[in-house]
């Protein structure tokens, strides 16, 4: 089996004629679509919907395309100058396209009757929700001028700084045990079941930040401050309420999630202090050992063994998951193992226009590793309800982007605990609590440092010292007693790809409301079984154009309401209990 992506299917290289092709022809709309955003103001409603919006729309999915190929190349070899270059030549066009976009949406907001013209015309039905969210977006935009300088700005700023990040995460050397690796198979090692080998790696990492930490935090401050003046700019009251913007999701949710999390925190303590105990510490568990396995842990998985055992569990919720994970196998979507030059983590993107995803890993063939390809699995299975959608839908909001990969785990977990032997029980189960107190415990850290970013970074330069030191105070708030206080990480901020970008902030709290909002619907899937998928995959297409209150509508739950974060923080706090008696 194949351990690299296939990107063929896209383009076969650079030089690929039909990536030519494209290039040649997404250059070619964008000199043309000027003329048809000038050309439309003097048309009727209708001709001018649908003039706008088939321009708009074939320019999007070319600029996609290209965009998804690069950008899957630099990934995996973020020091490919030649995928550089074209990724610079690509935004470049879409900084020239980025005023006629605003000239466009603001044309649109002028239709005043949207549902009587989508009675006429199957694009502006497709388009109906997207339509009405401009005209709410509206009070927001700038002159055409000013958002074409603020995309040709970013191409050097918050974006260049982005890059800066990947480029330094992916190719600084670690010096472990007289060899050098790279970053992600250090942080891979905190889930050994070696516990010398999970505190050398620990303290191997920490080591190896400050070879790169002066310049990241540059790049922190810069494109946390790039995004702030943006925001000032268009007059939201803060980056949080622009993040909640692109969320659809109102303050309202927010804040209750928020309090029922904090409610429930000495819960997570409790677990955290009682695996300390376990592993032999008095207090609080030391930062390395937060992935320690417990139970018979020692058991690895080949990629073969990873599919089939992927395969059989899903098919148990649904037989259209088991196949998309056949498929993602067998077609080569996943590329699997760290190397020099590729970036850490992993993430998965849709590529529609071949009805398929591509996903990222660093495959270290220990169980954790099956629940990282869950995940991304679930993002690939909510991209599939999207396939049918026109290419301006195909974004869905950041929260609800974070519910299909975690129901995956949450299902995963749930197999392995019924299926496993005997003495593997407290190691699945240990590692479901440790993968909830990753999603809402650490999660509440990383937005709480955000916050503080935003805050403080309004007013000084935050050095690297600064950044670490809020770190830390982050996470004495979130974990507190849960956590050996001499032993946490000061470098969270230096190695999460969600702070370095400048288009989305706060990319964090949507992990805690994937996971707390898939907990809920997976109660709903135990109760209801079959009957429950044909309205999740509902629900799932829906949000390229719901708001986060109306996906949980859907599914017969109010989001605003305290008590239904509650509920699904209680059945964690169930299983922490299970786990305090074994």
């Amino acid at each position: 089996m194949h351990t690299e992506w296939n990107l063929d299917v896209i383009y076969q290289s650079l030089e690929d004629q039909s990536y030519k092709r494209d290039f040649a022809k997404l250059e070619d709309c964008a000199s043309k679509f000027r003329d048809k955003v000038n050309q439309a103001a003097a048309m009727d409603d209708l001709q001018r919907a649908e003039t706008l919006l088939s321009a708009y729309e074939e320019i999007e999915a070319l600029y996609y395309r290209l965009g998804l190929y690069l950008s899957l190349r630099q990934s995996v070899d973020t020091k490919d100058g030649s995928v550089m270059g074209e990724s610079a030549k690509l935004e470049r066009i879409k900084s020239k396209i980025a005023p006629l976009v605003t000239a466009t949406k603001k044309l649109l907001t002028q239709i005043e009757n949207v549902d009587e013209l989508a009675e006429k015309s199957s694009l502006v039905k497709e388009y109906n929700h997207l339509i009405k969210e401009y005209k709410k977006e509206e009070a927001h935009l700038l002159s055409d001028e000013m958002e074409g300088i603020i995309t040709e700005m970013d191409m050097t700023g918050g974006a260049a700084w982005g890059k800066l990040f990947s480029f330094l995460t992916s190719g600084v050397k670690v010096d472990y045990e007289k060899s050098q690796i790279t970053l992600s198979e250090v942080r891979n090692m905190a889930y050994s079941p070696d516990q010398q080998v999970r505190k050398k790696a620990y303290e191997a990492e920490l080591q190896a930040y400050k070879k790169i930490e002066d310049s990241l935090a540059f790049a922190l401050n810069n494109i946390k401050g790039q995004f702030s003046m943006i925001c000032q700019k268009r007059g939201y009251e803060s980056p949080l309420a622009l993040t909640l913007e692109q969320s659809r999701m109102s303050q309202k949710t927010l804040d209750a999630m928020m309090e029922a999390i904090k409610e429930y925190l000495p819960v997570f303590r409790k677990y955290l202090k009682k695996k300390a105990e376990h592993l032999g510490y008095e207090g609080g568990l030391p930062w390395y050992e937060l992935f320690a396995p417990l139970g018979k842990a020692d058991q690895t998985y080949t990629i073969e063994e990873a599919k089939e055992y992927l395969v059989e569990a899903f098919l148990e919720f649904s037989p259209d998951m088991a196949s998309l994970m056949k498929e993602a196998f067998e077609e080569e979507w996943i590329d699997f193992y760290p190397r020099e030059g590729k970036k850490g983590g992993a993430f998965c993107a849709a590529a529609p226009f071949i009805k398929q995803s591509r996903i990222l890993t660093n495959y270290d063939g220990y169980f954790g590793s099956i629940g990282v390809l869950a995940h991304e699995l679930g993002h690939a299975f909510h991209n599939r309800q999207l396939e049918n959608v026109g290419p301006l839908n195909m974004d869905y909001p950041m929260p609800v982007a974070e519910t299909a990969s975690t129901f995956n785990e949450i299902h995963l977990a749930g197999y392995a605990h019924k299926h496993g032997k005997e003495e593997e029980v407290l190691n699945i189960l240990e590692h479901a609590l440790m993968e909830n107190t990753q999603s809402i415990v650490d999660i509440y850290s990383r937005y709480l440092f955000e916050t503080a970013v935003f805050s403080e970074g309004g007013n000084r330069f935050l050095m690297a010292e600064d950044c670490c030191k809020l770190m830390l105070e982050s996470q004495r708030e979130a974990y507190g007693e849960g956590l050996d206080a001499n032993q946490m990480h000061p470098y969270m901020w230096a190695c999460k790809s969600h702070y370095y970008s400048s288009e989305l902030s706060f990319y964090n709290f949507p992990y805690a409301f994937g996971n707390l909002f898939a907990t809920g619907l997976y109660r709903m899937f135990q109760t209801e079984g079959e009957a429950f998928v044909s309205k999740y995959k509902i629900m799932l297409q829906a949000t390229s154009y719901c708001t986060m209150e109306e996906a949980g509508a859907m599914m017969g739950v109010d989001l605003s309401s305290v008590d239904f974060w509650r509920e699904s923080l209680r059945g964690i706090a169930e299983d922490i209990e299970t786990f305090c008696k074994m």
